[in-house]
């Protein structure tokens, strides 16, 4: 009795373990990149301070993963801005009311463009600083499960006149570099072919004195090794426990890590949330199922995810998917839309059985003609015998 409730015990601490590691191998597949800090000199738990200022980092989220006991651990990210640095304000033709979240250093709102069905869209958004900016790139980081957009050109306000500092190509990635430009007015005009949101709008600020001061902070216990985790290309949350006041540690309470090298994350997965293996910053229809990544209309939406009848309803949700049909009425519910479904098949298409009813009646008909045909001649015969005389059945004998 007792080693059955034993192995359920054990069994279930197993499915436990491995649930709790699938968790956790997620979190990491999401971060790009990677710092270890070992031989951290401490007998008491103390906080720690890890500089990324020479790290070029897109999304400024973190993980803190304690090796020895496989937990993440809570952190605080320290991030200082010199005050020579440019306040930058947005705004959008056509009109957005929340244009300025891009430019407000957070990465969990958002701007959205809407797209007109079976359209491609067009944004273009005005970047303002309150003093000239020198830049050589742009990054733009996007909200969750959103494609690049199409298209992107950059323009630059320079001693007056407007001038193109980046032609207008195809976005492969998320961060445009062009030739070094100062100026306070900038515009990015985007093309787009799905629904759009942009996260961030960073323009790199390359005539400040010095660089922005970053850091992450993290309370650590002794004989313990641990690893950072940065820059993943989606939002994550770790699982983490209570956090302490990290963020007003006194210096003389903190100890300082020398710069350490960063590390490619080699259990890194690109987000692909519909798992057809094309990343979603590339996906023509991110949402939906499509490897071929066929467009037959070229407009950025591949045919999966698009609205060819332009009724509403996506091609693979619309039982028909050329002809409009709001409704979906669908009378004999054989998966076509009435308004293209052929008239004379409903019956037999709503009630299946009619055909095989049909077929076994013809059977059975056919079956019994044969019968009669076969056994027709012997029943003539014995007509013809009943119908003889007595007379003519003695003289058939002398015969």
């Amino acid at each position: 009795m007792l080693f059955p409730v034993l192995f359920s015990c054990f069994f279930a601490i197993g499915v436990f373990a491995q649930s709790n590691q699938e968790k956790i191998d997620e979190v990491i597949s999401a971060y790009r990149f990677y710092k270890d800090i070992s031989g951290i000199s401490i007998s008491v738990p103390t906080v720690v301070e890890v500089p990324f200022e020479n790290d070029f980092i897109e999304r400024y989220d973190f993980a803190v993963f304690n090796n020895n006991t496989n937990v993440f651990e809570p952190y605080y990210f320290r991030r200082q801005t010199h005050l020579n640095t440019s306040i930058f304000y947005a705004g959008t033709q056509p009109y957005v009311d929340n244009a300025n979240v891009m430019v407000d250093g957070k990465s969990t709102t958002y701007s959205s463009f809407s797209l007109d069905e079976n359209q491609e869209g067009s944004i273009e958004i005005t970047l303002n600083s309150s003093s000239p900016v020198t830049s050589s790139a742009l990054t733009v980081l996007l909200d969750q499960y959103v494609a690049l957009p199409k298209t992107v050109e950059i323009r630059a306000l320079t001693e007056g006149r407007e001038s193109v500092v980046f032609a207008n190509s195809k976005m492969n990635a998320g961060t445009v570099r062009f030739p070094k430009t100062t100026a306070s007015t900038w515009k990015i005009i985007f093309t787009y072919g799905q629904p759009l949101r942009i996260s961030e709008l960073r323009l790199s600020q390359e005539n400040v004195d010095r660089l922005t001061s970053q850091a992450v902070r993290f309370l650590a216990q002794p004989s313990q090794v641990y690893r950072i985790y940065f820059d993943p290309d989606r939002r994550v949350v770790p699982p983490v426990a209570e956090s302490g006041q990290l963020s007003s540690v006194p210096e003389r309470d903190i100890v300082f890590i020398p710069a350490t090298a960063s590390r490619n994350n080699q259990n890194y997965k690109i987000s692909d949330v519909d798992k057809d293996g094309i990343a979603d910053i590339y996906d023509n229809c991110v949402n939906s199922e499509n490897p071929d990544q066929i467009d037959v209309n070229n407009n950025g939406r591949g045919d999966d995810c698009d609205d060819f009848d332009l009724d509403g309803i996506v091609n693979t949700k619309d039982n028909c998917p050329n002809q409009p049909n709001r409704n979906q009425r669908d009378e004999d519910a054989d998966g076509i839309g009435d308004v293209c479904d052929q008239e004379e098949s409903r019956i037999t298409e709503r009630y299946t059985w009619v055909p095989w009813a049909g077929m076994g009646f013809a059977a059975v008909v056919i079956i019994s003609l044969f019968v009669l045909t076969v056994r027709m001649p012997q029943k003539k015969e014995e007509i013809q015998e009943t119908a003889q005389t007595p007379e003519d059945r003695a003289e058939q004998k002398k015969e």
